[in-house]
Order: structure tokens, then C-alpha cells, then sequence
């Protein structure tokens, strides 16, 4: 900035670096293509994998849009948008993560061209917006298929299409039981309102070894822990559970506690009140004559004495998740003081408690529940890698499967969905007036990515490919898209390939509206920090740092 004089005013600190303008939204589109580009071959079922080294050292193999993202440090803020994108998907939906990050950046190559003929990103943006509204209600309206929740077979369909395009594609039917198994299990009706908590109520537990064929979905509970006491008993059946959110043992002082003895036999008697006061403890428990008593926190070997000569098993240290869980399974209640106990607190739900040892480490079952609302899906596979692979697999399968049950609507899969909103889109464009004709015109040309990709990762003849795919949408045939194992034109119907609806609204809501984001930003300002010396008046800025 100059004043009157020519002497130049200096608003921003020295340090900042400013960049604004046209060279700004360049830049953001190029950072969002890049991102775009590292994922692109992991879509479809001919996908590949990709190996992160993480600062640990440790790996990560995997083609899931978000896992790779999660491992990548990127520099420029608009890339890192990019990748907080895909963690929403995945947090919102389950599934969908490398379409989101593929579509964004589609959608923000486009934009390019209409950015150096001077259009304004006001225009675009609304452009783009309405041609968002236009995708939804055709996908709501002219694409989507009722799906009755009661017919296993048509909900397995959608899962396996979720599931053929990652590493566990070989096991599909496998994964598919398991994740509708598991949702089936953790799905609660309240007046009339479906509650499902994957996360919290169905835990995955990974033991590496045995196969990928003994992965399964347990009726109840697991949990790695041993029993406290050799003596105590490592099965039984229909067991009555008792949970503690309290310690069996004598309650020390928080930090140093100073007792002062007049007498010698005070510190007997001292001893003596601790010694009560377990055994007060005990007495409550034993009193409603349980089998098992599980506590969040530690027992004391005097504590574990009384409960071994009531014929009582008990662990300890339970993380307070697992807890709530086997009390879910089991219908126990889980008491914060022993002397609340009643009856009623005690779970019976439960039809076997035992502990097997599996490698190296024991681990407790409660299994066989009548009607458990919580469960463990047990994975077991060759590597730590793999079965890092196989949970993140059965994450988005479990995903797909709630979507399900939460709004049961179906879209063709296989970028045939993408297609028909296109060609739909396209259509719509002719009656949009003015100059915002040619942004929605891009819009929905930049959904045939996702076909286009398919193809790609299949190394099929695109050019051919989409023109063929193209003339079978104008002629009215929207169920048709890339067969991803072929890279052949194929009915998705035929082949019962399916998303759920809520995946795919989500994956276009996502994309528009990072893009539209990021088209509106005309100023990056990235300040270094102010130095401690800059700080305190030490050091002049251009003098440079001081040694």
C-alpha cells in the first residue's frame, strides 16, 4: 500500500506471507486434483493397494480412501480439507470415502477453465449448487429403489458390492454374515425409533492367527482378561454376573496420608478395620450368591481369598466400555457401591462364562446370551497388517449395513448411478438461462469420473468404453455401468450390484460443497509465528536471528 507521499505503509506483519486472487483458487484446484490423484486407482474392485510408512515406522496396506488420507502429513490447506472430507464420509456414512475425495477433485478441475475466462466463482458456485439440488431429488425421486429390510438375500447384495471392491472381495459371503449379523444384534427399537450404535455396542476384537475363515460374530461378550486367582473357575454354565464399578480392596489415600499410632496395638487394630472392610465388601457380594463378579477396578489378594472360598470367579480392571457391553449382553446392572446390590442387578442372561487361551494370552467369553444387545466380532487372519485390513473393511460393510436398516433405498452401482444423474443434468442444463449454463454443463460431466475411473483401474478402452455407456443412458437405460471386474459395459441389475441411497447422497452433498468451499476462497494469509525475541522488543525483524 502507498500513501500520498510514495512512502509505503506495511499492514501485515513482515513475516506473512499473503497470496491472493485468481493464482489463489489455481492453486487450491491443483492441491485438491493432487489429493484426488493419490486415491484415483483405489476405487473399484481392481483396485490397488497402497503401502504408508508412518513416522513409528509401522505400515499401513490399504484402499480405503480414508485410511490412506489419515496416514498422509500434507502442507497446503486446501489439500488438508481434501482430507478432512473424507474422514465426514466416513464418520457420517462408513462408506464412499475414495468417491468423495475423486468427485471433489473432478468437480474443482472443471472449474478451471471457466476461472480463466474470467467467470466469476459466485456464478460457479451457484451453478453448482443447483445442480446439486437437481442430482438429489433426481436420485430420490427417478433412481432409487425401495429395499424390503426383511429379505436377507437383498441386503447381502448390497454388502457384498460394498465389500468386492477391497481386500476381503475373496471372502465375501463371510464378511457380509458377519456385518449383518453384527447390525442385527446392536439394533434397538425405541417407540418406534431405530437406534444403532456400532460403535459403541459392537466391539472388534483381532487375535493374530488362525484363518480368515474363523473370524465370526460372538454372541456375547469377549474380553482379554485372565481370572484373577489360579484356584477360581475358567467355565460355567448359565452363570449369574455381578458388575463393580468400585474396588474390592481397602481405599488408600490419594497422595501421602500421615497416621499417627499412640500405641502398638493401634496398628493392629488399624489393619483389623481394612481387613472389615473387605470382608463387608465381600459378604454383600456373596450374599446374592453369584458366579462371576466383574470389577472396572483392582481386588485385593485378601478380597480374592473370600470370593475363591464361595466358589466365586471375579477379574479384574475391565475397561469401562467392555463393561457396559457385558452388561448390556447380559442384563446385568452395573453397581457403584456393593451394598446397592440387589437381585434384580444380577445379569442371567448369559448361558456360558469361560476362559480359553488363545496364543499366548487367555481371554474371557460370555457367550450364548438370550438376547444380547451388544456383541464382539472376533477377527482372526495371519498378520497384525492384515487384520488392521480386514477391520477397516468390516467397518464400511458394517456402515453400508446400518444405512440399510436406517433408510432402506437402493442405487445401481458401478458409476451407472453417476451416468444417469449426468444425463439427466445435462438434459436439465438446456432450460438453465445465462452464463451459469456452462458450469452446470461441467458439473455433470465431471460425475462421469467415477465410470471413467472404473474403467481406468480395469484398464479397459475409456474413450470407447464411456461413449458406449453414454448412448445406452440416452436411450433410457440407467441400470447400465462399468462391470469393474471386466472393465465391460454390464446391467448393474443383472449383476446385483447396489449402494445405498444415503451413501450416495451423502458422496455428492460432500464433494459440491468442499468444491464450492474451496472456489470461494481468494486469500491465503499464512503467518509465521511471531519469534520469542520479535516478542519481547529484542531484535530488530531484519536483523535476523540471533545465534
Amino acid at each position: 500500500m502507498m500513501m500520498a507521499g510514495g512512502q509505503p505503509i506495511i499492514v501485515l506483519n513482515q513475516n506473512t506471507k499473503r497470496e491472493s486472487g485468481r493464482k489463489v483458487q489455481l492453486q487450491n484446484i491443483s492441491a485438491g486434483k493432487m489429493i484426488a490423484d493419490v486415491i484415483r486407482t483405489c476405487l473399484g474392485p481392481r483396485s490397488m493397494l497402497k503401502m504408508l510408512m508412518d513416522p513409528m515406522g509401522g505400515i499401513v496396506m490399504t484402499n480405503d480412501g480414508n485410511a490412506i488420507l489419515r496416514e498422509i502429513t500434507v502442507q497446503h490447506p486446501a489439500a488438508k480439507h481434501m482430507i478432512e472430507i473424507a474422514r465426514t464420509q466416513d464418520e457420517e456414512v462408513g462408506d464412499g470415502t475414495t468417491s468423495v475425495v475423486i468427485l471433489a477433485g473432478e468437480m474443482l478441475a472443471v472449474a478451471e477453465q471457466f476461472l480463466e475466462q474470467k467467470m466469476h466463482p459466485v456464478v460457479i458456485i451457484q451453478a453448482y449448487r443447483q445442480a446439486l439440488d437437481d442430482a438429489i431429488s433426481a436420485l430420490k425421486n427417478n433412481l432409487s429403489i425401495p429395499v424390503d429390510i426383511n429379505s436377507e438375500e437383498q441386503t447381502i447384495d448390497v454388502i457384498k458390492s460394498c465389500i468386492g471392491t477391497k481386500f476381503m472381495g475373496q471372502y465375501a459371503d463371510l464378511a457380509c454374515s458377519i456385518a449383518l449379523q453384527a447390525v442385527k444384534t446392536v439394533t434397538t427399537d425405541e417407540g418406534g425409533r431405530k437406534e444403532i450404535d456400532i460403535k459403541k455396542w459392537a466391539r472388534i476384537e483381532k487375535i493374530p492367527g488362525g484363518r480368515i475363515e474363523d473370524c465370526q460374530v460372538l454372541k456375547g461378550i469377549m474380553v482379554n482378561k485372565d481370572v484373577t486367582h489360579q484356584k477360581m473357575r475358567r467355565r460355567i454354565e448359565n452363570p449369574r454376573i455381578i458388575l463393580l464399578d468400585c474396588p474390592l480392596e481397602y481405599k488408600k489415600g490419594e497422595s501421602q496420608t500421615s497416621v499417627e499410632l499412640s500405641t502398638e496395638t493401634d496398628f493392629t487394630k488399624m489393619l483389623e478395620i481394612e481387613e472389615e472392610h473387605v470382608k463387608s465388601l465381600c459378604v454383600d457380594l456373596i450374599a446374592l450368591k453369584p458366579d462371576v463378579v466383574i470389577t472396572e477396578k483392582g481386588v485385593s489378594d485378601l478380597a480374592q481369598h473370600y470370593l475363591v472360598k464361595a466358589g466365586i470367579t471375579c477379574i479384574r480392571r475391565v475397561k469401562k466400555s467392555d463393561n457396559n457391553r457385558i452388561a448390556r449382553a447380559c442384563g446385568a446392572t452395573i453397581a457403584n457401591r456393593t451394598e446397592e446390590l440387589k437381585e434384580e442387578d444380577v445379569g442371567t442372561g448369559a448361558g456360558l462364562f469361560e476362559i480359553k487361551k488363545i496364543g499366548d494370552e487367555y481371554f474371557t467369553f460370555i457367550t450364548e446370551c438370550k438376547d444380547p444387545k451388544a456383541c464382539t466380532l472376533l477377527l482372526r487372519g495371519p498378520s497384525k497388517d492384515i487384520l488392521n485390513e480386514v477391520e477397516r473393511n468390516l467397518h464400511d460393510a458394517l456402515g453400508v449395513a446400518r444405512n440399510l436398516v436406517l433408510e432402506p433405498f437402493l442405487v445401481p452401482g458401478g458409476g451407472a448411478v453417476e451416468m444417469a444423474v449426468s444425463q439427466i443434468l445435462q438434459e436439465k442444463a438446456k432450460s438453465v438461462s445465462g452464463v451459469k449454463q456452462w458450469p452446470y454443463t461441467a458439473l455433470a460431466q465431471a460425475l462421469e469420473v467415477v465410470p471413467r475411473t472404473l474403467a481406468q483401474n480395469c484398464g479397459a478402452n475409456i474413450i470407447r468404453l464411456l461413449t458406449a455407456l453414454r448412448a445406452k443412458h440416452v436411450s433410457g437405460e440407467t441400470s447400465w455401468g462399468v462391470d469393474g471386474e471386466t472393465g465391460e459395459l454390464a446391467n448393474m441389475k443383472a449383476h446385483k450390484i447396489w449402494e445405498p441411497l444415503a451413501v450416495k447422497l451423502q458422496v455428492y452433498k460432500t464433494s459440491v460443497e468442499t468444491a464450492v468451499m474451496l472456489l470461494r476462497i481468494d486469500d491465503i494469509v499464512s503467518g509465521s509465528k511471531k519469534s520469542k525475541e520479535d516478542a519481547s522488543g529484542g531484535v530488530p525483524a531484519d536483523m535476523g536471528p540471533m545465534d
